[in-house]
């Protein structure tokens, strides 16, 4: 398994894995902004503007690979006002079903958290569904709850789910 940081070519270079990924975290139920019936089309837009903003520099974005094969994501969005250029947000942290419950999703997060001190933020954001494997994982990984909200968004199926909002301070200088 690999990491590598992708740059707004390559997201494009990788665009069918990328839709597939984020189409399996749908598919299992994840709340990921998508319902189950979006297109495939929507689903590479979406990516689409994703590499728009990496290539602005507004986002960073690690990929996982087993061999050739694309199974994990996360993205780290730098676009913040002007009086927060300490802060970032941690987003779409996507790991293929086939792929999970082996550490990657920990190792995305500790990459991208390293991206994060590199770019000296030092207050990180994200938001997960409540109740979700992601949630407990965030947990794990050292990430303060600061509260959930209830009937947040829907769930790929259109049920309301909460959702959690986690921080963690980084010691950002730390390369």
């Amino acid at each position: 398994m690999r990491l590598d940081e992708l740059a707004g070519g390559r997201v494009i270079a990788h665009l069918d894995a990328l839709v597939a990924l984020l189409g399996d975290a749908i598919d299992s139920g994840a709340s990921v902004s998508f319902l189950a019936a979006t297109p495939r089309a929507a689903l590479a837009a979406y990516w689409a503007a994703v590499a728009d903003e990496l290539n602005a520099r507004r986002c960073r974005m690690v990929a996982a690979f087993e061999g050739d094969r694309l199974v994990g994501a996360v993205q780290l969005k730098l676009d913040t006002p002007p009086n927060q250029p300490h802060r970032a947000e941690v987003a779409k942290l996507l790991v293929h079903r086939a792929s999970r419950r082996q550490g990657l999703g920990r190792r995305l997060m500790d990459t991208i958290e390293a991206i994060a001190r590199a770019e000296d933020r030092t207050l990180l954001t994200l938001d997960t569904q409540t109740g979700s494997d992601a949630e407990r994982l965030y947990a794990a990984l050292g990430w303060t709850r600061a509260g959930t909200i209830p009937a947040y968004a829907l769930r790929p199926d259109g049920t309301l789910a909460g959702t959690t909002l986690f921080y963690k301070l980084t010691s950002a200088g730390e390369r």
